[in-house]
């Protein structure tokens, strides 16, 4: 009889059952609580943010607030950086504050959906990328700029006030500093808001407060298209509006989130974030509000709260909705002083103080701390980040080819007999440093045949072919020949096509 055959082995379990899909983090109770919290206070903080932007940018109140509410709560979806917040911001507003002022809300609204299209566009083309070419020392300056604006936009809020102000703001950091010590479970700044809420609410304290900031929405906006005549004058008319404002929103997100990337050990899809910005504005255009972008100072607050995950931009956003139309009466009462605490804290721990100790500006090269410097004054001077972050990024990038084109050199060796001399050059070669290379020979002492070595280094550009070109020409007016040997692929593919074509025949 033949041998039956054997049976199967029992498949196992973790084969036969399908694998259960893993929990997102947030659901767990303690990442739960801190987002939400960490949301709140966020929410809190957004009020006079949005507030005093729609003031910068002459609209009601509530154009900025519902701005901040859906900008957080689309951008928690379609963005690329999670724990980033985006809201209505001082640079957006001072964009469109002239399409409000000369042509009214329905230009303004339609500026922002433009706007929105503008940076999908530009987020799919990978505009997004190019942040990679925003050295450190500019990274540096724009966080240290980003904290004295932070602290200088406060002092409005401390002019003119009554004198129980000040000891509410010395009070609300006492107690930030502080509780921390007792428990981490709650927010300080949360504690600090609502100590200080209650203390002057119950002892009767006359002092500025957020309803004198402006009046809180009272109903949901209805979304629909804007109030304009869809003509080609309108396009001309918001067009540049709408590109500067999707370059601004755009670079002051991708800061935003590289800042976030630092702080948290994390990556984020920049493209994926540029064009979030652009469908959040979309969005938000539609609903009526002012649009935005990342907004630092509170993302700064999120983080440092110990969000990380997109519920507490999400949350964020619902909270500062539920907190003007829910409990607009309440949140009207907050005193400006425990908000004044909050951002002057958060000012403090976002300046890099290491930066400027003199030990690190003894060893920190004189060109990093002269881009650092430059990218401050430039960003406090114009209250416009994007604007630091364009001219400390040229400003490296001279100091960087000054410091290459110094390292070209050549060394030059003599055949026993006299008879050949071979020029070794080693270092980059490209505009800055190929000018001086053509002074780096001796035309006439050299003997009839020249080999130029360039080995060592690398043929960058247009610039560089010109110059070998004037080398060969120079030697050539004296009846010599040069040979120019070692040429890598690249730079022989580059110098075989340039060569000979960059200065008219005559």
């Amino acid at each position: 009889m033949p041998t039956p055959a054997p049976a199967p082995s029992p498949r196992p379990a973790s084969a036969r059952l399908p694998r259960r899909p893993s929990r997102p983090v947030w659901l767990s109770p303690t990442v739960f609580r801190t987002e939400a919290l960490a949301g709140l206070v966020v929410g809190l903080a957004l009020i006079p943010e949005a507030i005093s932007f729609s003031v910068i940018a002459g609209v009601d109140p509530e154009v900025g607030l519902f701005a901040a509410c859906t900008m957080a709560m689309v951008i928690a979806f379609v963005g690329g950086r999670p724990a980033m917040i985006s809201a209505a911001t001082g640079a957006v507003a001072l964009v469109v504050a002239p399409v409000a002022r000369q042509y009214g809300l329905g230009h303004l609204v339609a500026t922002v959906i433009l706007a929105g299209v503008f940076q999908i566009a530009l987020g799919a083309l990978g505009v997004a990328k190019l942040m990679r070419f925003v050295p450190r020392s500019v990274m540096v300056g724009f966080v240290n700029a980003l904290g004295i604006l932070l602290f200088t936009a406060q002092i409005p809020n401390l002019r003119d006030v009554p004198w129980p102000v000040y000891p509410l703001v010395a009070g609300g950091l006492a107690l930030m500093l502080l509780f921390p010590r007792v428990t981490r479970a709650v927010p300080a700044p949360l504690v600090s808001i609502v100590a200080l809420t209650v203390l002057t609410v119950a002892a009767g304290i006359a002092v500025p407060t957020v309803g004198d900031k402006g009046t809180l929405p009272s109903s949901l906006p209805v979304p629909g298209l804007p109030d304009v005549p869809f003509t080609t004058h309108t396009l001309t008319v918001i067009a540049p509006y709408a590109f500067a404002m999707a370059l601004v929103g755009i670079m002051e997100s991708m800061m935003t989130a590289k800042l976030v990337d630092d702080l948290t050990d994390t990556p984020s899809d920049k493209t994926r974030e540029a064009v979030g910005q652009g469908i959040a504005n979309i969005v938000t255009g539609v609903s009526g509000g002012m649009g935005g972008c990342g907004m630092i100072g509170q993302t700064m607050i999120n983080v440092k709260n110990g969000a990380r995950t997109r519920l507490s931009t999400f949350l964020a956003g619902f909270f500062l909705l539920i907190l003007c139309l829910a409990l607009g009466p309440v949140v009207s009462r907050i005193p400006m002083a425990a908000l004044v605490a909050v951002m002057v804290l958060v000012s403090v721990g976002t300046f890099d103080w290491h930066s400027i100790k003199p030990a690190t500006l003894r060893r920190m090269p004189v060109g990093e701390t002269a881009v650092m410097v430059v990218t401050v004054i430039v960003v406090v001077s114009t209250g416009n980040l994007s604007i630091g972050v364009v001219v400390g990024s040229l400003t490296a990038m001279v100091v960087f080819a000054r410091r290459v084109a110094h390292l070209t050199e050549v060394t030059s060796v003599t055949d026993p007999d006299g008879t050949q001399v071979v020029h070794t050059v080693t270092g980059q070669l490209f505009f800055a440093s190929s000018n001086d290379l053509v002074t780096r020979f001796d035309y006439a002492g050299d003997p009839d045949k020249v080999v130029i070595d360039l080995t060592g280094t690398h043929v960058w550009d247009a610039s560089s072919v010109a110059a070998l070109d004037a080398i060969e020409t120079k030697y050539a007016q004296r009846g010599k020949t040069v040979e120019i040997i070692g040429l890598n692929g690249p730079s022989a593919r580059l110098h075989g096509r340039l060569s000979g074509e960059l200065t008219a025949s005559h």
